[in-house]
């Protein structure tokens, strides 16, 4: 079982749901980085169940780094992030093991590992193993903020309910910092949020879209074909259990244009290259082209929802219904944000320190 991250920089994941803890290794920072014990706090409330649009299981996430710091700052050394679970109830999954949760994992669980997996809260594979994520990537994000590189992630839908876009995407991301419920235009907030309520009253679940900008990222950062930014980051969002699609700058919307509608005019504005539009998401061959980086996520309905289901019990190898018990979000859209965040950082940070050398975080480009 692979679970890890990067080749400069390395994050490996560890856990299950209802074991004893969650966490992550990260290998190959730079010594020299400050480590804001207040700021990994509060990356992980916004991940954090906290309101009616979500799951009622209350871990307060505190967290130990139990190597690689040392007075504040980190060492070079691998540091070792641990999340203690308590609010576990593990007895909702013993009743109903060997059931196939439809789009879940058990099956495929059961399959890979012939038995032996811990499937209580959908063990390794829940989306309780992204805190640790966040919490590593808090520490990214505060390092290249201090560079200029600021990452931001909104809903820009929801169930239906539209955010609007990123304009100004510096002034965009700041706004965003602060936020437990994160839009861009906050009439948008209780619109979604009644969305949400009426899923959870009928037993049902949402998805929706989120949208990412990253500015400051320098220009030549990435590497042809396979090594892209697009296919780097791709490969780190895909890794977060809820995101079924992603697209890049106008993505999918290319499809039904001509090039004279969207290339990306180039012009120069004090000496600084900058395109007239960004069509291609601050991207060109793969390589980072000074512009902001933007993408879209497409996030699917939680897959726990308390209806009946038709589905197997592929232990006694026979069909069956299922109604699910537990505690579950009826979105995960707006928890899925920091999570979206923490992980660009990881995967940028990787990709800036195979350009600029892993020493960047504290020298600069």
């Amino acid at each position: 079982m692979k679970n890890t991250f990067g080749t400069n920089l390395t994050v490996t994941l560890f856990g299950e749901s209802h074991g004893e803890c969650i966490g992550a290794v990260v290998d190959g920072l730079a010594p020299g980085i400050e480590v804001d014990l207040d700021f990994i706090s509060s990356q992980l409330a916004k991940r954090r169940p906290s309101c009616v649009t979500d799951t009622a299981r209350r871990e307060q996430d505190d967290f130990k780094i139990v190597s690689g710091v040392f007075q504040g700052k980190t060492t070079g050394t691998p540091l070792c992030f641990i999340i203690e679970n308590k609010d576990t109830k593990s007895g909702d999954y013993q009743k109903t093991y060997g059931m196939a949760r439809p789009s879940h994992a058990d099956y495929t669980a059961f399959i890979k590992y012939h038995g032996f997996e811990d499937y209580r809260g959908g063990g390794h594979f829940s989306g309780r193993i992204t805190a640790p994520l966040v919490g590593v990537g808090a520490i990214l994000i505060s390092a290249l903020k201090k560079l200029g590189v600021t990452i931001g992630t909104h809903i820009l839908s929801c169930a239906g309910v539209e955010d609007r876009a990123f304009g100004d995407h510096i002034k965009d991301i700041e706004s965003l910092e602060n936020l437990n419920f994160p839009v861009l235009d906050q009439t948008a907030e209780q619109k979604m949020i009644e969305k949400i309520t009426d899923a959870k009253n009928n037993l049902d679940s949402v998805g929706g879209i989120t949208q990412t900008a990253v500015c400051g990222m320098p220009a030549g950062v990435g590497e042809p074909w396979f090594d892209t930014i697009e296919g780097i980051l791709s490969h780190a969002l895909f890794s977060i259990g809820g995101i079924k699609g992603v697209e890049f700058g106008l993505g999918f919307g290319f499809a039904d244009k001509k090039a004279s509608q969207v290339n990306d005019k180039f012009f120069l504005e004090n000496g600084v290259v900058k395109t007239l539009t960004n069509n291609n998401g601050g991207i060109n061959g793969g390589i980072s082209n000074g512009m902001p980086i933007t993408f879209n996520c497409a996030v699917k309905p939680t897959p726990s929802i308390s209806q009946e289901q038709n589905t197997i019990d592929f232990v006694k190898g026979e069909n069956s219904v299922l109604k699910i018990q537990g505690r579950h979000d009826p979105a995960i859209i707006r928890r899925v944000c920091p999570v979206i965040n923490s992980v660009v950082a990881i995967a940028l940070v990787d990709m800036l320190s195979g350009r600029y050398g892993t020493d960047f975080l504290t020298k600069g480009f």
